[in-house]
């Protein structure tokens, strides 16, 4: 325990298990206070699901640390208060805040149903601006906080995921606008898209779903090996505990990827060329010459029909 995060207070979405769980045990051996939060056991299969904040908590004090379970659905906005409520009336304060927590329905789009879309939009990304909604108030006040949202690369575009991927293309967004309102107050706002193995991301019908996908040529064997063979999840909790340091406190706004002891950071979206007309309207005659010549030189269709 090096004492880094000494005193502070994090709440960690979805630490019951998995990379929320790994999190949540490093950043009370940095002498963090931690407020553990899954869903109520009984609304789990008691067989899929062993671990949860109780556990977690537990675990965490046996080592040492302090923690507290908090039980309940962050994608209810009234139970998100009340689970930042909790750091307050357990530990008096609140500096940090993780968006770990949400629920996979994964489906081709024609076969998504609106249950599907709504409990993978409605954990991730309602969750994560429930939580972020009620931290805010507490962090402005104070003046500091640190604020960490989990997205995924399948905001980049994946395949049998589109919720999952609108969600996490939505926790960019989120994370990029927070970070602009409240850095005024001291307060940063940044994501990371982990890769590690939990049993969300490496179980019999995730890598079966995989394995489809690369027999059907959606994605290359090197991505195969890659998805099926993560490294531990406790491998992105040095870099989570970095960003929750008063040293990072300029970087804001920012997504990073976390693969092993591989870290990387994505660019700043610009606009990469423009096409101009000066006087008019375009035609969509002059559009067919220069988009293709001008517009998207070099480009190539990331999903292009294939022959029948």
């Amino acid at each position: 325990m090096d004492g880094l995060l000494k005193d502070k207070v994090a709440v960690i979405t979805g630490s019951g298990r998995g990379i929320g769980r790994a999190i949540a045990i490093a950043m009370a051996m940095e002498g963090v206070r931690v407020i553990t939060n899954d869903l109520p056991p009984a609304s789990r299969d008691p067989v899929a699901y062993v671990d949860n904040a109780e556990t977690t908590a537990r675990e965490i004090r046996e080592r040492g640390g302090q923690a507290e379970p908090f039980s309940g659905s962050i994608s209810d906005f009234s139970i998100a208060q009340q689970l930042i409520q909790t750091a307050i009336d357990k530990f008096g304060r609140l500096d940090i805040l993780v968006n770990n927590g949400g629920a996979d329905a994964p489906r081709m789009v024609w076969n998504m149903t609106e249950e599907d879309w709504d409990k993978c939009v409605d954990s991730f990304l309602k969750g994560s601006f429930n939580c972020t909604k009620h931290a805010c108030i507490i962090m402005r006040e104070q003046r500091w906080g640190r604020i960490i949202n989990t997205t995924s690369t399948a905001w980049l575009g994946a395949v049998g995921h589109c919720n999952y991927g609108a969600a996490k293309a939505g926790v960019v967004g989120l994370t990029r606008n927070v970070a602009r309102e409240m850095g005024r107050y001291g307060v940063t706002c940044n994501a990371y898209a982990p890769t590690a193995a939990t049993p969300f991301t490496v179980n019999e019908e995730v890598v079966a779903g995989f394995k489809k996908r690369y027999e059907a040529g959606l994605i290359t064997r090197e991505r195969f090996e890659e998805l099926t063979n993560p490294p531990p999840p406790e491998t992105v909790t040095p870099f989570i505990c970095y960003l929750c340091t008063d040293e990072a406190a300029d970087i804001n706004g920012q997504v990073f990827d976390v693969t092993g002891n591989n870290i990387a950071i994505y660019s700043e979206p610009v606009k990469a060329k423009v096409i101009q007309k000066k006087e008019g309207l375009w035609l969509i005659d002059e559009l067919i010459k220069q988009v293709p010549e001008v517009l998207l030189e070099g480009y190539q269709n990331p999903a292009p029909p294939r022959p029948s």
